[in-house]
């Protein structure tokens, strides 16, 4: 049985102000392509029997730098629609809503926790028949694949709050014991061996 793999995007202008970020379509920041190129080496020697990723630019720049081929796109990975919050900070809307968290009360004209959780049930359900021919990457972003690792142990999509999620990390979903687990979580890509240097003495 294979495992599914999840890349979160690297960083974008709105992700590293904390700003919520769903349909907008936000191009990577220089550091966003440098994070994803760091992840190529982690991904070299795997092969996977899909790779598939969100509809949005900053997951498909994110997949093609680290070196993946993508094999289909998938709205079912689009990030949590924060409808009425898009381009706002937490503390922004707490400034309005003290009690507010997306994790319970979801946002108003976007999507409730239910309505995630029901959509990435159906990308586990797309996700289930091809971990028979090997692992599957799928590479999205942060809420969205929070609540996705949270499914995948049986648990409410509100759970997902309880799994941190940074820019261009992996994570792994997988068994033990036939039941499933998450074998890794939030692991930014090491960073890269320095060459040419010489001791000094």
């Amino acid at each position: 049985m294979g495992q599914i793999l999840l890349i979160r995007h690297g960083e974008t202008t709105w992700s590293a102000s904390r700003r919520h970020t769903s349909y907008t379509d936000l191009e990577l920041t220089p550091d966003g392509e440098r994070q994803a190129r760091m992840l190529g080496p982690v991904l070299a020697d795997q092969r996977f029997a899909a790779v598939l990723t969100s509809p949005r630019k900053r997951a498909l720049c994110t997949a093609q730098l680290a070196g993946l081929t993508v094999a289909d796109t998938d709205d079912n990975l689009a990030e949590w629609n924060y409808g009425e919050y898009e381009g706002r900070t937490t503390a922004e809307i707490h400034d309005e809503h003290p009690s507010w968290s997306v994790w319970t009360d979801g946002c108003p004209g976007g999507e409730s926790p239910n309505e995630v959780g029901e959509r990435l049930d159906r990308l586990l359900a797309r996700v289930q028949p091809l971990l028979d021919r090997g692992s599957v990457a799928v590479v999205g972003h942060a809420h969205s694949l929070r609540v996705l690792g949270a499914r995948w142990i049986g648990l409410p999509p509100s759970a997902g709050g309880l799994l941190r999620l940074d820019t261009a990390t992996l994570s792994l979903l997988g068994h033990e014991h036939g039941r499933r687990v998450i074998l890794r979580w939030n692991q930014p890509a090491p960073p890269p061996a320095e060459t040419g240097s010489t001791a000094r003495h």
